[in-house]
């Protein structure tokens, strides 16, 4: 799976009320929840936002509040992955289950400036910065993650193994 798209960048413990402000959870609508992604960190965000872009962040990115709605958003955005020093386990468990990728890798989400284009190879983990000639190197997403962001998360997986069809809405 190769993805390709600009950086955004934000920085340290960016929290799920930053991702998704709380007055926005009185829905979990794909679409309307991604008008609201980031907008407590960046109003404009969503406006500037192109399909396939991602997000670069520093430590601990995703803590607070265990919500689902935070990667919700930004899949349902358009955000094709996130690249950040630490993800909160919580956020990093239900970006996974809802097929949002997401790469641990220090060196390059210091490296990575805002605007920079990105080609990401989640078969073998590289991140490359084909405008700075630049490649770095985090875990390759497991086979068995891989099939669940195919399949738009753990939901539809598990119906695509019962011989049952896809929720439409799992696939924001």
């Amino acid at each position: 799976m190769i993805l390709k798209g600009n950086a955004w960048i934000f920085g340290e413990d960016i929290n799920t009320d930053l991702i998704i402000p709380a007055r926005y959870l009185n829905t979990r609508d794909p679409q309307e929840l991604a008008r609201h992604c980031m907008e407590d960190a960046d109003p404009n965000f969503v406006e500037k936002l192109q399909p396939g872009d991602f997000i670069v962040a520093g430590k601990n990115f995703g803590c607070g509040s265990s919500r689902e709605h935070a990667p919700i958003s930004l899949k349902a955005a358009g955000i094709s992955g996130i690249i950040a020093v630490s993800f909160a386990r919580i956020f990093f468990r239900n970006a996974m289950n809802l097929g949002l990728p997401i790469w641990e890798c220090p060196e390059a989400a210091e490296a990575i400036q805002n605007g920079d284009w990105l080609i990401v190879d989640a078969n073998k983990g590289s991140i490359e910065l084909p405008d700075k000639g630049e490649v770095y190197q985090a875990a390759p997403l497991p086979d068995f993650i891989q099939e669940l962001i195919s399949h738009g998360g753990l939901v539809n997986y598990v119906r695509q193994k019962m011989g049952k069809p896809p929720l439409e809405n799992m696939n924001a």
